[in-house]
């Protein structure tokens, strides 16, 4: 019986760590931790093991680091040889047009993924909301793939002199995460992490426009603020997601430490499980 679904799971097998270029030993300092790798594999026993499923996500910044990404056929073929424990997201660079439209299309009819991210629009340096991008949310929206942004503070780039030149301003919900909400409505996007410190505008994005999920990964709960708990509990409980942004964040101590919060037990449930559920169409 599956206890719960982590929606925010990065690889940390040898291929990432290579797509990863210097964040690897960056990201390695700031978090105070850098861990040999895993492979994808051997991260489905141990999600198996808690009776846990997981959603890998994949990420690229090619077009301004000129590092390759992790092919989308690796995540595929991952979740072909773990289909009880892995869901897999593809992930493009929107800078890239058509070729990145086309690789969405791939990544719906061929390879099986189920979404795009983490679209990371600070590495990345693009507006979601810029027109040119649109026939991108349009392919995803018309292909049924869910697309999760990275919003607010980064890891990459973070604790070093100009942040790795990576820029926080992309990262805003608010217009850019509202304005493809509203242009999309039938767009099913996930806002990852609480935003901070724009928290206030992804809870507001998320309670207008019920197409927008938010992800709670990347920060250990008990530094949640009193305010995110509180929509998380209420009006927000069906469109709020456990996350824990593995290797950031081990699962274990997430679920021990959600487990401290204040949360009536029917949120709770849906922030682990049933939500999620939802969004993916899992009948368990």
């Amino acid at each position: 019986m599956i206890k719960a679904i982590d929606i925010h799971v990065h690889g940390h097998d040898d291929e990432a760590i290579k797509a990863m270029g210097a964040r690897n030993a960056q990201m390695g300092k700031y978090f105070g931790k850098e861990l040999a790798p895993v492979s994808l594999d051997e991260l489905a026993d141990r999600y198996r093991e808690k009776e846990m499923m997981a959603v890998i996500v994949n990420s690229t910044d090619v077009t301004s680091s000129g590092i390759p990404p992790v092919p989308n056929d690796h995540i595929a073929d991952a979740v072909r040889r773990n289909p009880d424990v892995f869901i897999g997201f593809g992930v493009v660079d929107p800078w890239q047009g058509r070729v990145a439209v086309d690789e969405a299309k791939r990544c719906a009819e061929e390879l099986g993924l189920r979404g795009l991210g983490e679209l990371n629009p600070g590495r990345q340096a693009f507006y979601p909301n810029d027109p040119r991008f649109y026939p991108l949310w349009e392919s995803a929206s018309d292909h049924g793939l869910v697309v999760l942004f990275h919003g607010g503070m980064m890891g990459s780039g973070a604790g070093t002199p100009g942040g790795m030149g990576f820029k926080l301003k992309y990262t805003r919900p608010i217009p850019y995460l509202d304005d493809v909400a509203a242009d999309f409505p039938q767009l099913k996007i996930i806002a990852a992490h609480p935003s901070w410190p724009w928290q206030e505008e992804s809870l507001a994005v998320a309670r207008h426009k019920s197409n927008v999920y938010i992800d709670l990964s990347g920060w250990a709960p008990k530094y949640f603020p009193e305010q995110l708990v509180h929509y998380a509990d209420t009006i927000l409980q069906d469109r709020v997601l456990f996350g824990s942004d593995w290797p950031v964040i081990d699962p274990d101590r997430w679920l021990s430490e959600f487990a401290e919060l204040g949360i009536r037990e029917s949120s709770r449930r849906k922030i682990l499980l049933e939500n999620a559920c939802a969004l993916f169409g899992i009948n368990l």
